[in-house]
């Protein structure tokens, strides 16, 4: 409940005192709370403030990231018939990366025994002025 509400209740409360103090005590006691719940927000935001600036001037630290703050991936929402035109698409990918594959090996297999480049060449300028 926000602030300004709880404010205007207790006043609504404090002029017809005729139902009871109880329920004007509770929503003094939430009220109190509000407003500590509100500048311990505060403080917190001023620490984790202070925290970034000093981060800023030191190098940042690799940090490993645990099983739990993984981002959980949405599932989508296809028709059956989407769903199995994508399966084709990749299959056809795949295919045709290993495809790819097996000739990259094939060609560097058949070049085995050649020279990798061609030979290094001697420098133009040599200081023995030869």
């Amino acid at each position: 409940m926000k602030l300004k509400n709880l404010k205007k209740k207790i006043q609504r409360l404090e002029k017809r005192l005729q139902e009871g103090p109880k329920k004007l005590a509770k929503l003094k006691q939430k009220l109190q709370a509000a407003a500590a719940g509100k500048a311990a927000k505060a403080r917190k935001k001023g620490a984790a403030r202070a925290r970034a600036a000093l981060m800023v001037d030191k190098p940042a630290k690799p940090i490993a990231k645990s099983a739990a703050t993984k981002k959980v991936k949405k599932k989508l929402n296809l028709s059956p018939e989407r769903r199995a035109q994508l399966a084709a698409a990749m299959k056809a990918r795949w295919a045709a990366k290993r495809a790819a594959e097996a000739n990259a090996k094939a060609a560097s297999g058949d070049n085995q025994h050649s020279p990798s480049g061609p030979p290094p060449q001697p420098p133009e300028n040599r200081s023995d002025g030869v």
